[in-house]
């Protein structure tokens, strides 16, 4: 299997893939807009993930009255730290590049 490219659009998909929690989970067009991305980027990029055992994913099993069944996304524990991990990685490199953007 090739390696996963980290490309600015994966790492935002990856980000918000970090911040969705049990309480707080994530389906693809809230992904879309956390990672103010299309639907034709996203998607590709969750089969991607799914494929290499990152991301695992579930219909919503709710009532959700006036609209189709959510696809819930959520990282594996492998994804989790493979993505904590990349992202870390990507942060170490572009510090050392200087492109780090200053916070204050």
């Amino acid at each position: 299997m090739t390696t996963l490219r980290l490309t600015k659009p994966t790492i935002a998909v990856l980000a918000a893939l970090l911040s969705a929690t049990e309480e707080k989970p994530t389906w693809g067009l809230k992904i879309c807009r956390d990672a103010d991305l299309g639907p034709g980027t996203v998607y590709p990029i969750l089969d991607r993930l799914t494929e290499r055992g990152w991301v695992a994913s579930q219909e919503e099993t709710g009532p959700h009255p006036g609209r189709p069944a959510r696809r819930f996304y959520e990282l594996t524990d492998t994804g989790r730290q493979q993505a904590a991990d990349a992202l870390q990685k990507r942060k170490l490199s572009r510090f050392s590049l200087g492109l780090e953007a200053n916070d204050g």
